[in-house]
């Protein structure tokens, strides 16, 4: 997620793209305030992210406090990094469908998975 976020601020220098008035007039003047195609994929990754990662990292705190096999929770854990990684990678460099779409699911796998382990530790408690 940081490093998405680095790529992005560089990439906006490098194109000369900002997305505010008061960037473009420091970095040369207003008509950089503009946007340009790969920032706004970058933005986009970066969006796509937080939107994955967030939830992730509150699953796999709760989930971790159920006391699972440590080597479960890693091989989760695992999972989620490489499939986002990738996921990364195939929206910063525009792959071939169906590969974002498929690091997704499998990112998603472990969510689904954690998600149900801790209802069902919640649910032997009702």
């Amino acid at each position: 997620m940081y490093i998405i976020a680095i790529i992005t601020g560089q990439v906006r220098l490098r194109k000369k793209a900002f997305a505010n008035p008061e960037d473009a007039l420091r970095h040369g003047g207003l008509q950089y305030h503009r946007e340009d195609p790969y920032v706004e994929r970058c933005r986009r990754a970066h969006i796509n992210d937080l939107e994955n990662i967030l939830p992730f990292l509150f699953l796999g705190a709760i989930y971790s406090m159920t006391g699972p096999s440590l080597s479960v929770a890693r091989l989760h854990f695992l999972v989620f990094f490489l499939a986002r990684v990738l996921h990364s990678v195939a929206y910063l460099f525009a792959l071939r469908a169906p590969t974002r779409s498929l690091a997704y699911i499998v990112a998603q796998i472990p969510c689904v998975s954690m998600a149900l382990q801790i209802l069902i530790a919640v649910a032997a408690y009702a």
